[in-house]
C-alpha cells in the first residue's frame, strides 16, 4: 500500500496543483484534499474534505483516512475576503489543531510545513545572507512574519514529543510564476509601484513549479530516506534583483514615498484590496532580504530549476507589458548614456 496523503489549504491554487501533483506519484496511494472552502480548481482523483482547522474534526478526518503524511499549506498572509484576524486564526489556531490531531495519530509519520523567509523579518543590521539559523535581532512581533515565527514554534514542539515523525519546514522566499498568487505577486501588478525614498532592496524569489517541485520531493520521500526529510530548509532561485531592476523589467514607472507616508498609503491601498502592503512588507520593501540555500542542496540535493531573474522573467511574460515598456525604457537609458559620454 502507498501513502496516504493529506494536505491543507487545498482551495487555494498552488494547494490544489500540489494535490493534482503529488497523486501521481507512484509512492502514493491516496490525497485528502482538505479546506475550509470548496476548491475553484480541479483535484482530479483526490477526495476533497470540508473542514475549518480551527476545529477539531481534522483529527476524525485523519483517523477516517489512516493519514500518514500531512502536507500543511494553510499557512498564508493573506486571503480574500478574510479580515487579517481571520487569517491569523487560521495560520496560528488552525496550525495548532492539525499538530494536536498528528500528535494523537498513530498512523502519521511525515510532516511538511510550507512556512516563509518572512520569519526572519527584514531590518537594516540582518546579515547579507541570512541562513536557516536566522539574524540575531529581535524576530518579528506582528503581522504574518509573526504568525509563521509561531507556527514554527509549535512544529518543532511536536518534533519534539513525536521523534518518530520525520518534520520538515520549507520557508519559501516570494513565490512568483504565471499564476502565483502571493503578496509579491499583487505588488508587482500595481500599475504604479510605490517605494521607500532611497532604498532600493535586494529581493529574491522562487518559482511556483519549484515550489511543487521541492513540496512532493519532501512528502514522497522514502521511509528509509526520512533523515533526510527532518529539519529546515530556505527554498529561493539562484541569484537576486534590486527592486528598480524588477520595476524596469516590468515596465512599472515607480513612486518613491517617505516612510510615514508609505505607511499611510499602504493603509489606503490594503484598505481598497490593491495588495498586502502590511508594516512587515514595507520593511521588506525598505530593507530587503537575501537567504541562504545551502542545507536544501546538500541535504535533499533539491537545485531549483529556475533562478530569481528567470522567475520574475516568467511573471513578467504572463502580465504582459506595463505603462512603459521595458524595451522603450531600455533605449531612454541608452540614449541618455551616450549623452552623458564626452
Amino acid at each position: 500500500m502507498g501513502s496516504v496523503v493529506l494536505v491543507t489549504g487545498a482551495g487555494r491554487r498552488l494547494g490544489a496543483r500540489f494535490v493534482r501533483a503529488v497523486q501521481e506519484d507512484p509512492a502514493v496511494d491516496r490525497v485528502i484534499a482538505v479546506d475550509a472552502a470548496a476548491p475553484a480548481q480541479p483535484l482530479g482523483r483526490a477526495q476533497f474534505v470540508r473542514a475549518d482547522l480551527r476545529q477539531p474534526v481534522i483529527a476524525r478526518v485523519l483517523a477516517e483516512h489512516a493519514v500518514d503524511t500531512v502536507v500543511h499549506l494553510d499557512v498564508t498572509g493573506t486571503a480574500p475576503g478574510v479580515p487579517r484576524a481571520g487569517v491569523k486564526e487560521t495560520n496560528v489556531i488552525g496550525s495548532l489543531q492539525l499538530l494536536g490531531a498528528c500528535q494523537k495519530s498513530p498512523w502519521v509519520r511525515r510532516l511538511v510545513v510550507k512556512s516563509s523567509t518572512a520569519v526572519y523579518g527584514s531590518a537594516a543590521r540582518d546579515p547579507a545572507v541570512v541562513d536557516e539559523a536566522g539574524p540575531h535581532h529581535a524576530p518579528p512581533h506582528s503581522g504574518f512574519a509573526k504568525d509563521v515565527g509561531e507556527v514554527e514554534n509549535y512544529v518543532r514542539g511536536f518534533a519534539r514529543r513525536r521523534p518518530d515523525v520525520a518534520v520538515g519546514v520549507l520557508r519559501f522566499a516570494g513565490i512568483l510564476g504565471p499564476g502565483a498568487e502571493s503578496p509579491f505577486a499583487a505588488y508587482f501588478a500595481l500599475p504604479v509601484l510605490p517605494t521607500v525614498l532611497g532604498h532600493d532592496p535586494r529581493l529574491q524569489f522562487v518559482h511556483e513549479d519549484d515550489a511543487l517541485a521541492v513540496l512532493r520531493l519532501l512528502a514522497c520521500l522514502p521511509e528509509s530516506a526520512s533523515a533526510r526529510g527532518n529539519g529546515t530548509y530556505n527554498v529561493a532561485g539562484e541569484g537576486v534583483l534590486l527592486l528598480s531592476q524588477c520595476a524596469r523589467r516590468l515596465g512599472r514607472p515607480t513612486v518613491a514615498l517617505l516612510p510615514p507616508v508609505a505607511r499611510w498609503a499602504g493603509a489606503a491601498l490594503r484598505g481598497a484590496g490593491l495588495g498586502d502592503f502590511s508594516p512587515e512588507q514595507w520593511r521588506m520593501l525598505t530593507h530587503g532580504r537575501v537567504v541562504a540555500t545551502d542545507r536544501l542542496r546538500e541535504d535533499l540535493g533539491f537545485t531549483p530549476a529556475h533562478g530569481t531573474a528567470e522567475t520574475f522573467a516568467d511573471y513578467a511574460r504572463a502580465r504582459g507589458p506595463g505603462l512603459l515598456p521595458p524595451a522603450l525604457v531600455g533605449a531612454v537609458v541608452d540614449r541618455l548614456a551616450q549623452l552623458r559620454t564626452p
